[in-house]
């Protein structure tokens, strides 16, 4: 079965679009391929980030925020931004989706797990719903 390859973007590259991407591969891995990335990617991702992913099981420990590519967004069959209005650099060959997130930079971990359980709705309702 081909999978459908999903990309999440956010401004950093660190809370949002991890968690979307990663939330996706838990989720459904053998009808998604989830991958991120951002407009200005940070060194690392959030450290409250991957702690409220590892509380349901989720390695974070390879993640690495990385800046999004032309080649990125030709790729992606579904383009998810966790932002609306992303200036992106390059068009987007698929479907474009924008959701609306809060960036969860110097967050606690009880408000990224809100935000952790409000994507994973969103992931199932708007992507697997679907």
């Amino acid at each position: 079965m081909t999978s459908t390859t999903v990309l999440f973007i956010c401004q950093h590259n660190a809370g949002r679009s991890q968690l979307a991407a990663h939330l996706l591969n838990h989720i459904a891995p053998d009808r998604y391929r989830a991958v991120s990335a951002g407009l200005n990617a940070a060194d690392e991702i959030n450290p409250v980030v991957a702690e409220a992913l590892g509380e349901l099981g989720i390695d974070t420990s390879a993640a690495k925020p990385r800046a999004v590519t032309a080649e990125d967004l030709a790729a992606a069959d579904i383009v998810v931004t966790m932002k609306p209005g992303l200036s992106l650099p390059a068009p987007v060959a698929g479907r474009l989706i924008e959701w609306e997130f809060p960036d969860p930079d110097n967050w606690q971990l009880e408000g990224v797990r809100r935000l952790r359980d409000a994507i994973d709705k969103q992931i199932r309702a708007g992507l697997i719903g679907k």
